[in-house]
């Protein structure tokens, strides 16, 4: 429990982490990084590179240091920590490593004048608050899963089934399990973890099941990134019949139940996560309203299957926005980039709906400010940053 004069040091730490926590964190992760080669695998080398994960860790900690006294209202974002370790397989023994390196980036950067011993008890005690949250909540996350017909707990020996060329830039991969058995139901939207040795070194992402597991089988469908170590390994050496190690489903970015009609809206890789809700949400009479947008016809992935989803069931409708026309595939409903006022048109006249919307940070931000514009309840929109620098490469 942080005493009064606990909360009131971090509490006025917030103006430092707002105009240098990056710089704190970038620190943190290099002595972490260089230092405990054991958590490498956790983290993705490409986003400390890019900047995106320090940039994420700085505005967790900034969230956490403002609203100390009132841990409730940090909202999805402790949520979104949780079911991101858990895909991972963070464990009680890695968070006094991460706390130890924190606390020593903090004093290293800010210096001894700011980084007091009362500073640092301070935030001593504040990180293990928040690591006792973590760890108490993953850990039954974790008992859940394993308990949970057809669950496991840790990495799960799985085969991969079939591949399948789905765009120009994308494959799906099916996994079954080595071992034959059932396997643990997933809700729509959410993601696997995956661990991978590359050139003897241990790596793990996380890849949005694209496909409901419902026939005992997981389907990723993954873009190969220029310099992805992960996907580029999967296009190339994962073929049917090869081994891999999966950890069990997790994610709070899910479809939830609602007579209201459905609004999906994806951006280039984004709509695999879009294919699993679509599934779910017809086998209901809830009307649904698809929006895809993608730089061209050749790496429009899904079009043939969701234009089949059209056809037998009339409460879908589907809508193609091409950046470019390739000239060769079959034509969108519209080409340039998606304008507030052709969203407009391709929404239900009825604006309460419920929004998911996933895709790069720039389509991401377009599509909150038309969605806002047009009247859909910010309430009712939920949405995903996906892409590279999301973690899920």
């Amino acid at each position: 429990m942080l005493s009064v004069q606990d909360r009131a040091i971090i509490k006025s730490t917030v103006p430092l982490l707002e105009s240098g926590g990056e710089a704190l964190i970038t620190h943190f992760y290099r002595m972490m990084l260089s230092e405990y080669p054991e958590v490498r695998p956790l983290f993705n080398q490409a986003h400390q590179a890019s900047g995106d994960q320090p940039r994420a860790l700085a505005n967790g900690v900034l969230m956490y240091a403002r609203h100390i006294d009132q841990l409730d209202q940090l909202g999805d974002l402790v949520a979104k920590i949780i079911n991101k370790h858990v895909a991972l397989q963070i464990l009680p023994e890695h968070y006094p490593i991460v706390g130890s390196c924190l606390l020593r980036a903090i004093s290293e950067v800010l210096g001894d004048e700011i980084a007091t011993p009362e500073v640092m008890s301070a935030w001593g005690a504040a990180y293990g608050q928040l690591a006792d949250i973590l760890i108490g909540a993953e850990s039954a996350i974790y008992d859940q899963k394993e308990q949970a017909p057809g669950g496991w707990r840790g990495a799960r020996e799985f085969i991969v089934a079939a591949r399948v060329e789905e765009s120009a830039e994308i494959i799906s991969f099916y996994f079954e399990p080595a071992d034959k058995g059932p396997i643990l139901a997933a809700e729509p939207g959410q993601y696997i973890g995956m661990k991978l040795i590359l050139d003897g070194e241990e790596i793990r992402r996380n890849y949005s099941l694209s496909a409901l597991a419902n026939n005992g089988q997981y389907r990723i469908s993954v873009k190969r990134e220029p310099g992805g170590r992960a996907s580029n390994h999967l296009h190339d050496q994962l073929h049917v019949g090869a081994s891999i190690q999966l950890f069990p489903p997790s994610g709070e970015f899910t479809l939830t139940d609602s007579d209201k009609p459905l609004v999906l809206i994806s951006g280039g890789v984004g709509i695999t996560p879009t294919l699993a809700m679509l599934e779910a949400a017809l086998e209901t009479e809830r009307p649904v309203h698809f929006i895809h947008c993608a730089r061209n016809g050749g790496v429009h992935a899904f079009r043939d299957w969701v234009d089949g989803l059209a056809e037998r069931h009339p409460q879908l409708k589907r809508f193609y926005c091409y950046a470019e026309d390739d000239g060769v595939s079959p034509a969108a409903d519209k080409v340039g980039l998606l304008s507030e006022e052709q969203l407009g048109q391709w929404l239900p006249a009825q604006r309460d709906v419920d929004a998911y919307f996933l895709g790069p940070k720039g389509f991401m931000a377009a599509i909150k400010r038309h969605l806002k514009a047009l009247g859909v309840p910010e309430a009712q929109s939920r949405f995903e940053f996906f892409g590279p620098a999301a973690a899920l490469e």
